[in-house]
């Protein structure tokens, strides 16, 4: 700012003290004439309008409601088993704290109108009482005590152990955008290491060809999964923290560079008969990113296409390997090591502890 801009700046606010001291002072000069009177009745007036704006503001809530309520995802059911749970913890938790604002607001309006100034009334001072603050204390801190204990459990079953017929799936977010991994026929992710990560050489993920485990890992555009069939995402991020958003399935998780996060669900419904749900022939399920993660981040989602198990066996079957794509003029000679048991990724991202935002 220039000193032209700060001495306006200035000058406004020295102007706003002139007229608000002004109009004490002419409150006060009214009160000592005796206009008593015209003070008393401005405070009925407005002991009035509290009560109004109490009826207009819980009016005008419930109609902002019913006009948006199509707007969000409350409608619909959760998309899985374990958003189930969590939208009935959201339910109960907007059912307790929607009752205590409506009582407390139409308590604090109509206190405002009932107890206005009046001559026959002297303010009663009343600084402490033990069962008041005893019971606004405990009743708030054991309702969240239990809201918190039922949020934790379902975090654990999210991140808990997935089911042993669980397809597992690698997620991994990158400045702007998703890249999905599948294992091939041999049912195990191949070994990764970030100093391999080369895109421009078809290797986008730092996937180790020397592991046989890697040649028929699949590298498709979008993530397909399986009605009623337990997945289990393996996530992870190339550079900053990112977060995997999941709305329809009502569940997130941090991507951390460097430590790979997991967690599991089960899909209740197909794309297609999501549309049929929401009348939308354009409906599609979203992978989001929920954490800010610089400035293309709006821009930062993916399609999810929940299937039956015979269109996913279609899909899968049509995918080349990525392994194809790196090499498109045949396998270097390389000295493969046998597959292990269980890769690498997968023990870390199941060894790691699992981290999110609440």
């Amino acid at each position: 700012m220039t000193w032209t801009e700060y001495f306006v700046v200035i000058i406004l606010v020295l102007i706003f003290i002139v007229i608000f001291q002004i109009a004490k002072a002419s409150e006060y000069v009214s009160v000592l004439k005796g206009e008593k009177k015209t003070f008393e009745q401005n405070n009925r007036i407005n002991a009035f309008l509290m009560l109004v704006f109490l009826v207009v503001g819980l009016a005008a809530a419930w109609w902002c409601n019913k006009l948006l309520y199509k707007k969000t995802l409350l409608w619909l059911p959760s998309a899985s088993e374990h958003g189930e749970k969590i939208d009935t913890m959201m339910w109960i938790t907007l059912a307790i704290t929607g009752i205590v604002f409506v009582l407390t607001q139409i308590l604090l309006f109509w206190f405002a109108y009932k107890y206005q100034a009046n001559e026959k009334r002297k303010a009663h001072y009343y600084p402490h009482n033990n069962k008041l603050e005893l019971l606004w204390t405990a009743v708030p801190a054991i309702a969240l005590t239990v809201l918190v204990s039922f949020g934790l459990y379902y975090w654990y079953k999210i991140t808990g152990e997935a089911p042993k017929e669980a397809m597992e799936v690698e997620v991994t977010g990158h400045q702007f955008g998703w890249e999905y991994r599948y294992p091939g026929k041999d049912g195990v992710l191949g070994r990764q290491h970030f100093k391999l990560t080369d895109a421009a050489k078809g290797n986008p993920l730092g996937q180790d060809w020397k592991d046989v485990a890697n040649h028929d890992d699949l590298h498709p555009s979008e993530l397909h999964l399986v009605v009623d069939k337990p997945v289990k995402l393996i996530i992870r991020s190339q550079d900053v923290i990112h977060d995997v958003g999941l709305a329809h399935f009502r569940l997130k998780m941090d991507a951390v560079p460097g430590t790979p996060t997991t967690m599991w669900f089960t899909p209740k419904y197909t794309t297609a008969k999501m549309k049929e749900m929401t009348g939308n022939e354009n409906f599609v399920y979203e992978i989001s990113c929920d954490q800010m993660c610089g400035s293309g981040h709006y821009s930062m989602k993916g399609t999810i296409i929940v299937e039956t198990q015979e269109e996913f066996d279609k899909w899968i079957s049509a995918q080349k390997p990525q392994y194809v794509t790196a090499h498109p003029d045949g396998a270097p000679a390389v000295a493969a090591t046998t597959a292990p048991p269980v890769s690498d990724s997968v023990k870390a991202a199941t060894n790691a502890e699992p981290k999110a935002e609440h």
